[in-house]
């Protein structure tokens, strides 16, 4: 037996007595055993743990769970024996989680669950009445823009040009909670993307600012090419499509011919070394031929295509007849 001390509420210390471990109930472990088998089945109960004592004459005996829906649980089996009596009876059966159990996640309350993305097409989300990112916008309402003459009617049209037809604006709570997920998010000036960038948005022709307070801080990337394109960014985000990081030449500027397919190259011949010639593709500033353009069945000289430029030879004399051919 064993004493243990405790305080009361009045800060004073009160002893209390140990539950003494009763012997009877110690070694009705297969009992225990046989109780958890009846109730989680053949194969589901493993190897004793630990017995322990709850009061007097009463203890619970401990076993590993085997199931794999339940890992590092433990069959609970409470045993206790009658006052004077000399067999033990078995009290409940439970599944509890033991030290290293496998759990499932803290309660939270349905109101708490949504997280953004989770809504999609068809669902509902109902804002609360008292929901202290908004505040009373135009309390009018719709009610208010009656097609009349009267001056409330006046006052409700106005309104709707300016566009405060709303029932509930932002509210400084929401303006901050706005800004503070803005400025966290893919679209601040932490991410790996605005790191990188050449410069940031606020000297970015693609940027659109936001009115109001946010627009202080925060605007609309409006390049199809960005990353962030139609989202909110912050003025010192960037990325590198920016619309002055780099400048790249003008598609409409001509570029130097690679392969020159107009021009021709010139080929002389020397007649002194040879009575014949092959493959002579051009003839250029011979003397005494002028104009002619082509040249067939000349002795001596094969596949002469073109002769230009040969002097004392009229425009239309024909070729054949200027070298002596008739």
């Amino acid at each position: 037996m064993s004493v243990e001390s405790s305080t009361d509420t009045a800060g004073s210390a009160v002893r209390t007595r140990a539950a003494t471990l009763d012997a009877a109930c110690a070694d009705a472990v297969e009992l225990a055993r046989a109780a958890a088998v009846e109730v989680a089945g053949v194969g589901q109960v493993g190897a004793h743990l630990a017995v322990e004592a709850d009061g007097e004459r009463l203890a619970t005996h401990r076993f590993a769970s085997l199931s794999g829906a339940y890992v590092g649980w433990e069959w609970s089996v409470t045993v206790v024996r009658a006052s004077r009596a000399k067999n033990v009876t078995v009290d409940e059966v439970c599944l509890l989680p033991g030290p290293g159990a496998r759990l499932a996640p803290a309660w939270l309350p349905y109101a708490d669950r949504l997280r953004p993305g989770d809504l999609g097409p068809g669902d509902l989300l109902p804002v609360p009445a008292d929901d202290d990112r908004l505040e009373p916008g135009w309390t009018a309402g719709f009610e208010g823009l009656a097609d009349d003459d009267t001056p409330e009617a006046e006052v409700g049209r106005l309104a709707w040009e300016l566009g405060l037809v709303r029932n509930r604006v932002l509210s400084v709570v929401g303006l901050d909670d706005a800004a503070d997920r803005w400025l966290n998010g893919p679209g601040g000036p932490h991410s790996a993307l605005a790191e990188a960038a050449p410069a940031q948005c606020v000297s970015c022709g693609f940027l659109q600012p936001l009115d109001g307070l946010l627009g202080h801080a925060f605007g609309v990337c409006a390049n199809e090419h960005s990353p962030s394109d139609g989202h909110v960014v912050t003025l010192d985000h960037g990325c590198g499509a920016h619309s002055e990081g780099g400048q790249v030449p003008s598609l409409a500027a001509a570029s130097p011919v690679v392969l020159d397919s107009v021009g021709f190259d010139l080929l002389v011949h020397d007649a002194s070394t040879a009575s014949t010639a092959e493959d002579v593709e051009y003839v250029e500033d011979v003397e005494g031929v002028e104009d002619v353009e082509y040249v067939e069945d000349v002795e001596g000289v094969e596949d002469v295509e073109y002769v230009e430029d040969v002097e004392d030879v009229e425009d239309d004399a024909p070729a054949d007849d200027a070298l002596g051919h008739g």
